[in-house]
């Protein structure tokens, strides 16, 4: 097995364990915050995994394995989430929101633009270039117009 299936492994856990964070966190504002956060890191998740199953069969892993590996790694929400709610400081929810959620959303932000910049920047293609920024404006106009409802 190669060693970048395991630092896979290790990255999906952080980044599992900053979902949990990020729910936990919103749930503790409000169940609408909650269950928009919810289902944005589930659309999230879904081509994510797929990614990291591909990687992990490729560093060697069989599917089964594979597979097992995957779901130990949601683990990491699960702690993520413990710690947001352990965390919550007896003057109320509002300070522990006050430093998770900038933390985790800092930090998604972070990730996408450290992927999405440099590949905007390298393409050749006009046409994928502008499909790429409208994709990235339409996110954004559906964020804006969920905070609105």
């Amino acid at each position: 097995l190669q060693i970048s299936g395991y630092l896979n492994l290790l990255a999906n856990t952080i980044d599992n364990f900053t979902h949990g964070l990020a729910v936990a966190a919103s749930f503790l504002v409000s169940r609408k915050v909650g269950f928009l956060t919810t289902l944005a890191i589930l659309l999230h998740e879904i081509p994510h995994e797929v990614g990291d199953f591909a990687i992990l069969l490729r560093a060697g892993f069989d599917r089964w394995s594979a597979a097992k590996m995957q779901l130990s790694t949601a683990l990491g929400g699960i702690l993520g989430a413990c710690f947001a709610i352990c965390a919550q400081s007896p003057k109320g929810a509002g300070e522990t929101v006050a430093w998770i959620l900038p933390f985790t959303s800092g930090g998604f932000l972070y990730i996408a633009l450290v992927n999405v910049v440099p590949d905007l920047l390298e393409e050749k293609n006009p046409w994928n270039s502008l499909q790429q920024i409208l994709l990235l404006c339409t996110g954004i106009t559906v964020m804006v117009l969920l905070a609105l409802t």
